[in-house]
């Protein structure tokens, strides 16, 4: 069985934002960097705030609350490169309008 769900269609992010979905009981921050849609865990690791309420820029999100950084491609916290610290990242794919995630996939992004 394949672990490809649709979780948004393109027109449901616009272009520099997040939304949040949820798929398979998670919670998954959907972002749309300049057309390239990229999936990551919703809740930051520090205290649990909404990534997908963030700040995108330059293929990264900043958590609202306490500005941590974290990485859209491979979910590592940008602001210690060294920390073994990270959201899960999911691929992505789009067919269409719908976009889907690999809900399996589960840090590891395409």
């Amino acid at each position: 069985m394949s672990s490809w769900q649709p979780i948004a269609k393109t027109s449901d992010v616009p272009v520099g934002q997040g939304r949040t979905f949820s798929a398979d009981g998670k919670l998954i921050a959907l972002f749309n960097v300049d057309g390239e849609f990229r999936a990551i865990n919703d809740l930051c690791p520090h205290m649990g705030a909404s990534l997908s309420e963030g700040w995108v820029d330059e293929g990264a999100v900043t958590c609202p609350w306490h500005a941590w950084r974290f990485c859209l491609k491979n979910g590592s916290w940008l602001d210690a490169p060294k920390s073994k610290l990270s959201v899960e990242t999911y691929a992505v794919r789009v067919e269409g309008e719908d976009v889907l995630i690999d809900v399996e996939s589960g840090g590891e992004a395409e």
